[in-house]
């Protein structure tokens, strides 16, 4: 029916597609954990085997054009568009990525953090920050083309 060329390149399609959904890196809508309102666009990437993401786009109404009022040094006062807000985090052997900074720009505060992919769910990170011996976990979502 399909010549054979025509099935082995569908079948490399779907695997691409499969195999970027279940991909850690990419654009990730953030959720606040208390509101459960969207508030940003996070682009997460791997540069030399490690974890970092910025700050791609606010969609919180009202708050697009957000500074970090609350920084102190290089940071005061600057867009948050464009801010990166977890920097070097190191994979385990659990899949999860580790480290030592993963930055909230509204209250000016960096976590250790733990981020992960749900292993119910690959459109869903859980992105767990600590602050001694307290932890928030959010869970956010791939975000959409349209996002």
């Amino acid at each position: 029916m399909f010549p054979t060329k025509v099935y082995l390149l569908f079948v490399m399609v779907l695997n691409m597609n499969f195999a970027s959904s279940q991909s850690i890196f990419g654009k990730w809508k953030t959720i606040d954990d208390r509101t459960g309102n969207p508030k940003a666009i996070i682009n997460i990437y791997e540069k030399d085997g490690l974890m970092y993401g910025t700050v791609e786009k606010i969609v919180e109404p009202g708050k697009e054009n957000a500074r970090c009022i609350k920084c102190d040094g290089e940071l005061k006062d600057k867009p948050v568009v464009g801010m990166t807000i977890i920097d070097g985090l190191k994979e385990n052997e659990d899949g999860e990525w580790k480290g030592k900074t993963l930055f909230d720009p509204e209250q000016a505060m960096t976590f250790r953090c733990k981020i992960w992919l749900n292993p119910d769910n690959s459109d869903e990170l859980k992105v767990r920050g600590y602050l001694v011996f307290i932890y928030r976990t959010q869970t956010w979502v791939r975000a959409n083309k349209r996002d």
